[in-house]
């Protein structure tokens, strides 16, 4: 079968109970010593996803994905791929590949070469692995440079070497450890579309372990939010963003503005904060679960927000609600956008982001303006830990 062939349904399989999961990670725990790295961590995780694993520095993220390579062994509980039980399995008799962030190309060896050694060492005929590297070249667009040695590519091109290298032997699960860690920011986001489309064609699912924000948000379909060895929260980049569970998530994920307050009215359609850091009631237009005179936040994301000299329509400067008042006490230009720091009366600091519709010396708003910021009721998120 051509590995073009074995692209799978890309329907949402997680929001199906009858749907088998492909990977399953089961209470898993890991320790060194008396340090858990990673805590009673339950995942499910299906054909044809490109799924991420997403944290900062010591949250867990790069052993769960050892564990799923064989490189570690869990503490306790177990993982599964297509149904079999990986407990015992060493790495090289797993269904699984992992690219590594190095490469770690062959550096005497063509292109051609390291794609096809892994295919050499299991004693695959030579017409055999001839018509499957060049398969994977073209799928990769590398074609062109089988011939030549790891030093006469490009960083991009070296990626994509190692790639290619990885799915070459048709593994049912490519792991793939901080994989855009050496290209610089413009090679990065043109790799990830990159990835995502050769994700797609072949149909592997793919497992990521990242830092980046950004590159988690704009390539998985869902993605594990981690901390301390914990799941924070599991979604699809959407809900990761727009509803995040807790202040952990919403503040690693992009940029965000938190408001804390006490929780004044709760019905099923509204609810009303009063804050005294932001100097206005927080409007919300919907329900949550907390009792009234609990503390809670409201995380607002900075283009969500809105900025202006003049009061903004309905504002009450009695009672104002989802408007305050503050004065500009930076500016970074961006070219594509601009932000712009508000200094409140309380000293709390708000992030505002506009696009900039107009050239930088025609900015109607500058350092030390006083301004209004303003947000609609569905802008916001209650967030109660």
């Amino acid at each position: 079968m051509a590995v073009s062939e074995q692209k799978p349904d890309k329907l949402e399989p997680w929001r199906d109970p009858a749907a088998r999961p492909y990977v399953r990670i089961e209470r898993v725990t890991k320790k060194f010593g008396d340090f858990t790295a990673v805590d009673d961590v339950s995942l499910s995780i299906h054909q044809g996803e490109f799924f991420s694993l997403l944290g900062g520095s010591g949250c867990g993220k790069t052993t769960l994905l050892r564990m799923l390579a064989g490189f570690e062994t869990p503490t306790e509980g177990k993982i599964l791929i297509d149904g079999v039980d990986m407990s015992g399995v060493p790495p090289y008799a797993r269904p699984v590949n992992m690219m590594f962030q190095s490469y770690a190309l062959f550096p005497h060896m063509s292109v051609e070469q390291n794609v096809g050694f892994g295919l050499k060492q299991d004693r695959t005929p030579k017409a055999e692995i001839r018509d499957r590297v060049a398969e994977v070249l073209d799928l990769v667009q590398l074609g062109r440079f089988a011939k030549r040695r790891p030093h006469q590519l490009s960083g991009g091109q070296r990626q994509r070497v190692a790639l290619a290298r990885s799915i070459v032997k048709r593994p049912k699960l490519l792991l793939l450890d901080e994989p855009l860690g050496a290209l610089d920011k413009k090679l990065r986001e043109q790799t990830q579309f990159e990835l995502v489309n050769i994700q797609e064609k072949i149909g592997i699912t793919f497992i990521i372990v990242t830092h980046d924000q950004e590159e988690a948000m704009t390539m998985s379909s869902r993605i594990a939010v981690m901390d301390s060895g914990l799941i924070a929260q599991l979604g699809t980049p959407t809900e990761i963003y727009e509803y995040p569970a807790s202040k952990f998530v919403a503040e690693f994920i992009g940029s965000v503005n938190t408001f804390s307050g006490r929780l004044v009215e709760d019905e099923p359609g509204y609810v009303t904060i009063a804050s005294e850091e932001t100097g206005c009631d927080l409007y919300i237009d919907h329900g949550i679960s907390a009792p009234e005179g609990a503390q809670v936040w409201v995380a607002v994301r900075p283009e969500k927000m809105t900025i202006s000299k003049e009061p903004p329509a309905g504002y009450d400067a009695e009672s104002p609600r989802n408007a305050t008042r503050g004065t500009v006490h930076e500016i970074a230009y961006l070219g594509d956008m601009s932000i712009y720091l508000i200094r409140l009366a309380s000293g709390k600091t708000v992030r505002v982001t506009a696009p900039n519709l107009t050239r930088m010396t025609e900015l109607p708003i500058t350092w030390q303006d006083e301004v209004y910021v303003s947000w609609q009721p569905y802008a916001g998120v209650v967030l109660t830990q």
